[in-house]
């Protein structure tokens, strides 16, 4: 199942027993997709993201390359002709990305922003609401 995933959920990838990280990192249910400042937002919270997770610098850099193993990520040239529709839809300027992504490859968004679902277009889950859909579609 292919799914645009926010930094928001990205960053519980740091966590090392957490549930975002077994998900992301079962290529047999889920195929994650990111755009590329979604990479950057990580690298510019590294200190925090770091701090939160008792990651070193060292620690964090490793974390973030295999995260990049399991998350396909896109760059703005790749869904751009999206961003004049995901305008309309998202509830940030900073998220246009993720919905144009979604639209280009027509499928969900992973995040726990919970003012994504004030639209209808793009279906959006939150962690809680993947882990139950997959349970209850999945054996």
């Amino acid at each position: 199942m292919k799914l645009v995933v926010d930094t928001n959920v990205l960053f519980s990838f740091f966590k090392k027993e957490s549930k975002t990280r077994k998900l992301i990192s079962n290529f047999e249910i889920l195929e994650p997709i990111t755009p590329s400042f979604c990479i950057d937002e990580l690298n510019e919270h590294k200190e925090l993201i770091s701090e939160k997770s008792r990651l070193s610098d060292e620690e964090f850099e490793e974390t973030l390359d295999d995260l990049l193993i399991f998350v396909k990520v896109f760059t703005l040239s790749e869904y751009r002709d999206f961003l004049s529709d995901a305008k309309t839809l998202s509830p940030d300027p900073d998220d246009i990305d993720l919905f144009a992504l979604a639209l280009k490859l027509d499928c969900p968004i992973w995040s726990n922003e919970k003012a994504f679902k004030k639209q209808s277009k793009v279906k959006v889950f939150s962690t809680k609401d993947l882990i139950a859909f997959l349970s209850e579609t999945r054996p």
